[in-house]
């Protein structure tokens, strides 16, 4: 299994999926940790700044409909992927991991490492008060 942990720095989880840069993707098998790799998420190439708040409305001349291509250029970066670990997102971004068949899971753990072995060992607690607007 690939579990993708939402961060800027490859060390520590974002505390908003839209924002963040990049996508840790840790590969797991018999609960050990066998694989890493650190992807760039769509929106960040070349220090462009994805400003997506992955919002359900219109804004003139069809923007939602962009919105929705930039979110799904999001996801195909963690396709592979079962699990999302991030420290924040808001509730379109979460209903839509979802529906894409990804677990989310939103954390007061900072550290990548120590999340992974709390998702790993089952301890790990999904926040809904990091989930917003």
């Amino acid at each position: 299994m690939k579990i993708a942990v939402i961060t800027d720095d490859g060390k520590t989880i974002s505390a908003h999926f839209g924002r963040a840069e990049k996508c840790a993707v840790i590969e797991v098998e018999d609960g050990n940790v066998v694989g890493r790799e650190l992807r760039d998420k769509p929106g960040h190439a070349g220090g462009e700044h994805d400003h997506d708040h992955d919002h359900e409305h219109d804004h003139q001349g069809g923007s939602h409909h962009h919105g929705q291509h930039r979110f799904h250029e999001k996801l195909a970066v963690m396709d592979d992927c079962q699990v999302v670990l991030c420290r924040g997102m808001g509730n379109p971004a979460y209903e839509k991991l979802v529906q894409a068949g990804l677990q989310p899971i939103l954390t007061d753990i900072v550290d990548i490492e120590t999340a992974v072995q709390a998702y790993l060992a089952g301890t790990i607690i999904d926040n809904p008060r990091r989930r917003h607007q």
